[in-house]
């Protein structure tokens, strides 16, 4: 496996050219199962998360072209109803998404329980449910999920969330842009990526309202046609090159980043002590004084994401004072707590809440990552900490990053990746 060697006590200075949203293409991949016709994604992110969603999409038939400026073709004209199988589902969580594409477009679907990423239970409830609403029979057995339509195909209703989900608000317009007649869904996710999602669909052809509020509502259409779509940029990874520079007492240029993507990060940071602006190409970042110790709880968006609730914990790390970090998102996102402590970071925890009591420096050492924000949160500290780190299992990393240790390197941080 490959390690990252890096030595720090460099700053993190110019500029750095945001990709597209991770989290946004995997939802619009799975999406091009609805329709026959062609769908041309441009700013897809060359990760292996979305890799391994394409893989997915080719199990039913999907031809999948990349082309130049990270251009994505999607050709479902001849997919399958084919079963989404165990050992391609179990990489990656957000494979659950093709689950109501299938079924809205062949009647039927067969998917494998997902994996993803070790941070505790995320349930799929909420997308089952969703299901059963729009008249989909849905059971589990062995493993798999078997979802079934009835005769008369998926019917619009009223889906209302117990939890702002992301993937349940997709799953259910996934599933609603081709049932009969209107679908409500309340108490929708409201993040960007979910917005873009609907951008998208309505590009080929779907009629939704509302998205970016806590009720949409969508007219099922009998067909999707042909569309192209650019993806938004990746707040995560806007979030965290911002962290990088606030970590390191440096100042960088987030090229296509949108502060209002952002949702409380920004204001949290600058209450840390970090100045952030918009700029004519995305957002200045700059720390040129002391940190600040504050207190965060991860929410639902526009709240404190919990994928940067990590990057954060490294920058407390050496913040002035005491920080109090609660997640209520995902109950074992702490699992790289331990090893930010490997780095002389003195962390407690209770529970779903962590103590970060701020040290003068932190120290290089070897430690290893758990899951894809862990991996970054540790590559954040190796670059403040004094001495060489290194970074073991970097290939979660790469799930999410585009060449993030180019990109650092290009901003001055002195990085060596490893063939392990």
């Amino acid at each position: 496996m490959d390690r990252l060697v890096i030595r720090g006590g460099r700053r993190i200075e110019g500029s750095v050219q945001i990709c597209g949203a991770k989290n946004a293409a995997l939802p619009q991949i799975a999406a091009a199962l609805l329709s026959t016709k062609r769908l041309e994604l441009a700013n897809v992110p060359e990760v292996t998360d979305v890799d391994t969603m394409l893989a997915l999409m080719r199990e039913f038939g999907v031809v999948a072209t990349r082309g130049p400026g990270r251009m994505l073709v999607l050709d479902a004209g001849a997919a399958r109803n084919a079963q989404a199988p165990y050992d391609m589902v179990r990489r990656m969580r957000a494979s659950i998404l093709v689950l109501a594409p299938l079924l809205a477009r062949f009647g039927s679907a067969r998917v494998s329980l997902p994996g993803g990423c070790a941070i505790g239970a995320r349930p799929i409830d909420l997308h089952l449910k969703a299901l059963d609403v729009l008249g989909a029979d849905v059971d589990i057995e062995s493993g798999y999920i078997h979802a079934r339509c009835k005769d008369d195909g998926l019917r619009g209703g009223r889906i209302a969330l117990t939890l702002p989900s992301t993937g349940a608000t997709e799953t259910a317009l996934m599933a609603a842009v081709l049932a009969r007649g209107e679908s409500e869904i309340l108490n929708a996710a409201r993040d960007p990526e979910v917005c873009d999602l609907a951008l998208c669909l309505a590009a080929m052809g779907a009629r939704i309202e509302g998205a970016g509020t806590h009720r949409i509502l969508v007219q099922g259409v009998d067909a999707l046609h042909h569309a192209r779509h650019e993806l938004i940029t990746d707040r995560i990874e806007a979030g965290t090159y911002a962290i990088a520079a606030a970590i390191t007492g440096g100042h960088l240029e987030i090229l296509g980043a949108h502060l209002e993507h952002l949702g409380s990060v920004g204001a949290v940071l600058e209450s840390a002590g970090v100045q952030i602006w918009p700029t004519d190409r995305g957002l200045m970042v700059v720390r040129s004084g002391p940190l600040q110790a504050i207190d965060v709880v991860t929410e639902p968006y526009p709240g404190f994401p919990t994928d940067l609730q990590a990057q954060f914990m490294a920058l407390m790390t050496i913040a002035s004072g005491a920080s109090v970090i609660r997640e209520t998102v995902y109950e074992s996102r702490f699992m790289h707590v331990p090893e930010l402590g490997r780095l002389g970071a003195n962390i407690s925890l209770q529970g779903s809440t962590a103590l970060v009591r701020g040290v003068e420096r932190l120290h290089g050492a070897e430690v290893m990552a758990t899951d894809l924000r862990a991996s970054v949160c540790l590559v954040l500290a190796a670059l403040v900490a004094e001495g060489e780190t290194t970074v073991h299992r970097i290939y979660h990393l790469d799930r999410g990053y585009e060449s993030l240790d180019c990109k650092l390197v290009q901003c001055g941080a002195d990085i060596q990746r490893v063939a392990g």
